[in-house]
């Protein structure tokens, strides 16, 4: 059984190793690593080692390690930090789900950080930003945790995070940045400064200094709207009511099909953070609408895709579990129809139709006759009407099994 024995390293270039390590170490003959920590344990290998380097593209280091798995039994990988706190331990198992592993930890980077400043850190939510994208610290800022924890890489740096916070007014939170934690000579620990070079490696805590107010239904006269129009907009009851039927809380991929002023993508972004949301319009004035209104509210992270629909590629997209569809132009049953294309077993679709002698499209018509030709389950409609505006029927489908 081959096995891997991975060991916590930091920026001290003079680390602390328990004598159980040491053994370890000294009578190892093939090592791994980035190059950082090549430089920090040479010393302390034996002369015969032989070393990996850890570099992208990974693959090329597995199949290093598989071929020397036919000569040796084990393989010592320093990492840094804790190994399997967002480390590469974690990797490694899930290449090599049938080796066996020893990891030996120590502090990482966030837990360093927090000593610094002497503040608890138990309930700290965690996200790392390392090769990833915004999302995580998006749900973290609208969900308003007290505090932040933040792993950060070459291009979600320090002044990347600010900026992002800045744009989507979350200005509520004290930034401390920590550079080379456990390096007596290059540690730094600061609160951001605009002006500031920060060195790598470096992390973030973010402390709120007052909670940032959600509403649960955004009023209607504060969006801005498409062409000052306010029948353009869902408005704000039965956008919530909307939300209800969508069954957003188990769903994990929302499409809002002709968003036009945004107001249920930014709604169901503030309420249910978790979802990734693609929106989709056609009339090229609403990108600047929808993207003014969702900074307006502080909801970051909504993916936006100009241009129709009907001539959109959306293979490559993350395929939705929930799908509203907020215009159509007449061609419900072929938009209907993609995305069912590409839609989960279990997912749901809404759509809602004005019902009123005055609307020359019958579009509960039109949702009747996609529903019966492409074989799906409608629920019972739900028939709102708020103050002197036209009747909304809230209609809802599912596929058939």
């Amino acid at each position: 059984m081959v096995s891997f024995i991975v060991i916590g390293i930091t920026d001290n270039p003079k680390p602390f190793f328990p004598p159980e390590v040491l053994e370890i170490i000294k009578q190892g003959k093939v090592f791994s690593g980035g190059k950082r920590h090549h430089e920090i344990v040479a010393p302390l290998l034996p002369k015969d080692a032989q070393w990996i380097d850890i570099t992208v593209p990974l693959d090329a280091v597995f199949e290093q390690y598989s071929s020397l798995f036919t000569l040796h039994s084990s393989l010592i990988v320093f990492a840094s930090g804790d190994p399997l706190f967002f480390g590469f331990a974690n990797t490694l198992q899930r290449e090599f789900p049938d080796a066996e592993m020893v990891v030996y930890p120590t502090f990482n980077s966030l837990q360093m950080l927090a000593h610094r400043m002497v503040i608890p850190y138990h309930d700290m939510h965690i996200v790392s930003l390392t090769g990833r994208p915004w999302d995580k610290l998006d749900e973290a800022l609208i969900n308003g945790y007290p505090l932040i924890g933040c792993l950060t890489d070459k291009q979600k740096t320090p002044h990347a995070i600010h900026q992002r916070m800045k744009e989507y007014g979350y200005d509520n939170y004290v930034m401390t940045i920590g550079e080379h934690l456990g390096n007596d000579t290059s540690e730094r620990v600061s609160q951001y400064d605009s002006k500031a070079d920060y060195a790598n490696p470096n992390c973030v805590i973010l402390q709120q200094t007052e909670k940032r107010f959600r509403r649960f239904g955004i009023p209607d006269y504060e969006f801005t709207l498409l062409d000052g129009r306010e029948k353009m907009i869902t408005k704000m009851p039965i956008r919530l009511l909307t939300l209800q039927a969508l069954d957003l809380p188990k769903r994990h991929v929302l499409w809002d099909i002709g968003f036009c002023t945004g107001s249920i993508s930014i709604e169901a972004r503030l309420q249910f953070p978790h979802l990734q949301i693609e929106a989709f319009e056609v009339r090229p004035e609403c990108e600047s609408i929808i993207n003014e209104n969702a900074h307006r509210f502080g909801a970051p992270g909504i993916n936006i895709h100009m241009g129709d629909f009907l001539e959109t590629d959306i293979s490559l997209f993350p395929r939705p579990d929930a799908v509203f569809i907020g215009g159509h132009g007449g061609q419900l049953k072929e938009i209907i129809e993609k995305v069912l294309s590409v839609m989960t077993d279990d997912g749901i679709i809404v759509f809602n139709s004005v019902t009123s002698p005055k609307v020359t499209t019958d579009s509960h018509r039109l949702w009747e006759e996609a529903c019966q030709e492409l074989h799906l389950k409608q629920e019972p409609p739900l028939h709102v009407q708020i103050d002197d505006y036209n009747p909304i029927e809230i209609l809802k489908a599912t596929k058939l099994y």
